[in-house]
């Protein structure tokens, strides 16, 4: 009998910090965070845009390729790895600059380097694993997880806040607040990765847990 994983093909993890944080960097992250958000909003929103007949087209979902995506599955079912590749690090790259803001982590973020943040999104066989009608309907059918993660969302800044004052009287992030931002930050990577990255076309699950 064949059984069927139920381990979701994208998975996020983040080391905890099991240690004392850094209280001085936690009081100012709201301005620490500044120059690498400059550098993501840059990043993001400059790079596909493309110049032509007067108008400015938006070639991207946060700097993702998506549209030029969407039109390749649907005529050629190809996934081009180096757009894969980008869409890979910008994800990794984002999450880095937002587990900092979030104090899920007190080193700065890197451009490059994986740091504790792991993030797998295995690489898809368009013709084999993948519909190529399903990227036209897929931001559509993700609605309900959109309406789940808005409130998410807001109990993890909720959450974030009271975790900013445990770590300056304490110096340590709670475990089990940690663990619930995670939760949602993988619950939204698993959304993202189906809706816009179009890397699988298995329907995200609904919960916070790998």
């Amino acid at each position: 009998m064949v059984q069927t994983s139920t381990v979701y093909p994208v998975t996020l993890s983040i080391d905890y910090p099991d240690r004392k944080l850094n209280r001085l960097t936690t009081f100012f992250r709201a301005f620490m965070v500044i120059p690498i958000f400059i550098i993501l909003g840059l990043l993001a929103g400059a790079a596909f845009n493309w110049q032509g007949d007067g108008a400015n087209y938006q070639y991207a979902a946060g700097g993702l390729v998506f549209l030029p995506l969407v039109l390749m599955l649907l005529f050629r079912r190809k996934y081009p790895r180096w757009w894969f590749d980008w869409n890979l690090a910008i994800i990794k790259f984002t999450t880095r600059v937002s587990a900092y803001f979030m104090l899920l982590r007190d080193e700065y973020p890197s451009t490059d380097e994986e740091q504790a943040v792991h993030i797998d999104i295995p690489y898809p066989n368009a013709k084999e694993d993948l519909n190529r009608w399903l990227p036209l309907v897929k931001w559509i059918m993700a609605i309900p997880h959109y309406i789940v993660l808005c409130f998410l969302g807001i109990a993890a800044c909720v959450v974030v806040i009271i975790a900013w004052f445990a770590i300056l009287f304490t110096g340590r992030y709670p475990q089990s607040l940690f663990d619930f931002v995670v939760g949602v930050f993988r619950w939204s990577l698993r959304v993202e990765v189906y809706a816009l990255v179009l890397t699988t076309d298995r329907y995200p699950p609904f919960r916070l847990s790998d």
